[in-house]
């Protein structure tokens, strides 16, 4: 309890540090330099003037936050819509993919993971196809499904499915051979073996490959969405970089980190919960 009392502390003190150094790092100049008159265009004239840095400052932030939390769910056309809109289309199109990731990858890596000869033969592949970028497949997507959310969970899926499917593999062909020979001397189904002895020992390994996937999959989002564009996080924080707003890329990529978070302790309490009941 007084570790985690300190660690908060600690915690508390580097961003109260963090946002001093922001705020220093954005006071007003005297004396600078005015920039050309199409730059002025851009940043606004106050910050061409030298008066401010055209970076916001941590006061800036939080008042742009509030308005975020006043009002997340509008919708006022393709190109604005608020920031809980652009969360709820980012989420969905995870969970969909990732979803549709783990009812492919778990399966298939009981099978592999209790056959070795299916483990060689499919190896070659796994490792061929593992180590290309998600995004890589993305005008390919594009080309074939002609439609970017279905393009964009298929990312997904391509992102989510290895961690899963090489945890399950490893997960499945560590148990125990003592638990195997017991089960095949009592004569036990291979349906209720998997059920009932395999599931049960690999479950931890599993959880781990998915809490790896989640993270993979929350990651590849954002840059997806930046590509095809229409909603989501990812295009909320590149079509304001178009608007120049520098507060709501801020407040984007904040809003990326805290579900990111929130997204990985969910699966690390899913984790726990699953070791703790084996």
């Amino acid at each position: 309890m007084r570790q985690q009392l300190l660690a908060g502390v600690i915690s508390v003190l580097l961003l109260g540090l963090a946002i001093g150094v922001w705020h220093l790092a954005t006071l007003p100049k005297s004396g600078a330099a005015t920039v050309d008159s199409e730059y002025a265009k851009l940043v606004g004239a106050q910050a061409a003037a030298g008066s401010k840095s055209a970076f916001p400052t941590p006061v800036d932030l939080g008042r742009k936050l509030l308005d975020h939390l006043r009002e997340p769910f509008y919708d006022r056309g393709p190109n604005d819509k608020g920031i809980g809109v652009q969360l709820a289309y980012s989420i969905a199109r995870v969970l969909l993919g990732f979803g549709l990731a783990a009812l492919v990858a778990i399966p298939v890596g009981f099978l592999i993971g209790m056959s070795p000869l299916l483990y060689r033969a499919l190896d070659p592949f796994i490792q061929v196809l593992k180590p290309i970028s998600p995004l890589a497949w993305m005008p390919l997507a594009l080309f074939t499904l002609k439609d970017s959310n279905v393009s964009a969970v298929f990312v997904i899926f391509v992102c989510s499915i290895w961690p899963m499917l090489i945890n399950t593999v490893f997960g499945v062909a560590s148990v125990r051979r003592d638990w195997l020979n017991v089960a095949r001397t009592l004569e036990v189904s291979p349906v209720r073996k998997a059920l009932a002895v395999i599931l049960p020992a690999a479950a931890p390994t599993i959880m781990t490959g998915m809490r790896i996937s989640i993270g993979i999959a929350w990651l590849v989002i954002v840059a997806a969405e930046m590509l095809v564009g229409g909603t989501g996080i990812g295009y909320f924080v590149w079509n304001e970089w178009n608007n120049l707003s520098i507060a709501n890329i801020l407040s984007g990529i904040l809003a990326i980190g805290l579900i990111g978070m929130a997204l990985d302790l969910l699966f690390s309490r899913l984790q726990k919960a699953v070791t703790y009941a084996e």
